[in-house]
């Protein structure tokens, strides 16, 4: 495991080898300029952190099965362990928060100290999923990882792309993002 200061990274795509490659690979980018190229642009300049965790179609398959009740791979999944989206953007590019539905026990949101990082939550991808979009793209893998981190982390922060407000506001900034912070490759 690699430690990153905004980020912990896992990685579990296959045996010792194939994971240790993939570390190595990503040992040479600077993940967390892109985590920070996103927040700055969507203006989130507080301390956060968040999980990244690279796996194969089937764990990402049995994430999806479970969370989105959507039986197959996926290239992302996030995981916001916010109460309510923190970026301020338009009602329909947020996710919503179910604060009125009866079947929720309410209870007091937790609230990070302004002075301590903040924990955003997690972002699952498939390596094996983004090798074939990249493919199928024709960019490199690398710049397909930094696009859908650039993606999860949106996700955290609020971003919703199940509206086609939300979709293509998070695609612009995501471009915006790789076109600053992205490695030539």
């Amino acid at each position: 495991m690699q430690e990153h200061p905004q980020m912990e990274l896992y990685i579990s795509i296959g045996d010792d080898n194939q994971n240790t490659a993939v570390e190595q690979l990503l040992s040479t980018i600077d993940l967390d300029s892109i985590v920070m190229s996103t927040l700055q642009a969507v203006n989130i300049t507080r301390p956060v952190m968040l999980t990244l965790l690279l796996t194969d179609d089937n764990g990402i398959r049995e994430m999806n099965r479970q969370y989105r009740q959507q039986d197959k791979p996926t290239d992302v999944l996030s995981f916001p362990l916010l109460d309510q989206p923190i970026v301020t953007a338009p009602a329909e590019q947020l996710w919503q928060t179910p604060e009125d539905s009866e079947e929720i026990v309410k209870q007091p949101a937790f609230v990070t100290p302004t002075d301590m990082v903040m924990n955003l939550g997690d972002i699952v991808m498939s390596w094996p999923t983004l090798i074939r979009q990249a493919a199928e793209a024709g960019h490199h893998p690398i710049y397909e990882l930094l696009y859908l981190l650039s993606h999860g982390v949106l996700h955290l922060v609020g971003y919703d792309d199940h509206t086609e407000a939300g979709y293509q506001a998070m695609v612009q900034i995501q471009q915006a993002v790789l076109r600053k912070s992205a490695p030539r490759i």
